[in-house]
């Protein structure tokens, strides 16, 4: 079977739970390490599907990766190839597909509940989710949605938390997230943390953390089912 490409950004913001998703059903997955200088590859003969993940930079910085990127995302899309975005990497399908990206209202950051939204022509992905969900948030931009795209959720923090245009999925959230790498972000962005402290839409690691594993649970269950209809899209 093809492999699935995976552009990791930071060190501290991996595949995760993607990874065990992929293991389990029996499908490769290749990492490229943006943050290790390794480069994006111009062509995407071999690939199976895309995935971009997220980071603290943004789409808008000056970066070479991220024109490359946006390259091969728009690449993919003409071709038919699944691609599939978290937190910046929403951003980076959304920029590459002619939508603005800049910042959100507020910082969201923490456990907050995400709402599906009437999406026409995609009622299959979202009969496969609750009506709204508790997800996983870390981001301080947004994308506003690209033409065609059908928005599929929202937030009381961010008013785009999904999109889907033909075969790219889009998830400003993170469903990929672990319990080790909630732990590990609150520690790496503790700066952040306390720069942001008190507003509404930020928590702070106590809250992040508590009930840590019955809430990754739940969002893995949510993970299941989006990333099953994204390698499925027809």
């Amino acid at each position: 079977m093809k492999p699935v490409l995976v552009f990791r950004h930071i060190a501290c913001e991996g595949p995760g739970y993607l990874g065990e998703f992929l293991s389990a059903r029996g499908i490769p997955l290749r990492t490229i390490h943006i943050d290790a200088g390794e480069t994006v590859p111009e062509r995407i003969d071999g690939i199976s599907g895309l995935v971009f993940m997220g980071g603290p930079m943004s789409v808008n910085d000056p970066l070479p990766w991220v024109t490359r990127e946006l390259e091969l995302i728009r690449q993919a899309v003409a071709e038919g190839i699944p691609v599939l975005g978290h937190c910046l990497g929403a951003q980076l399908i959304a920029k590459a597909l002619g939508a603005e990206v800049g910042a959100n209202t507020v910082k969201e950051i923490g456990w907050h509940e995400i709402t599906c939204v009437e999406a026409s022509g995609h009622h299959g992905i979202l009969s496969r989710l609750p009506a709204s969900f508790e997800g996983y948030h870390w981001h301080g931009e947004t994308f506003a949605l690209p033409p065609g795209a059908a928005l599929l959720m929202r937030s009381a923090h961010c008013r785009h938390q999904a999109f889907i245009k033909d075969r790219a999925l889009a998830l400003q959230f993170h469903v990929e997230v672990t319990g080790e790498m909630v732990r590990e972000w609150c520690a790496e962005y503790h700066a952040e943390l306390a720069h942001c402290a008190g507003q509404p839409s930020v928590q702070s690691a106590a809250q992040m953390t508590e009930r840590l594993e019955e809430r990754v649970a739940g969002l893995h269950r949510i993970a299941d089912s989006l990333y099953d209809y994204w390698l499925n899209i027809k």
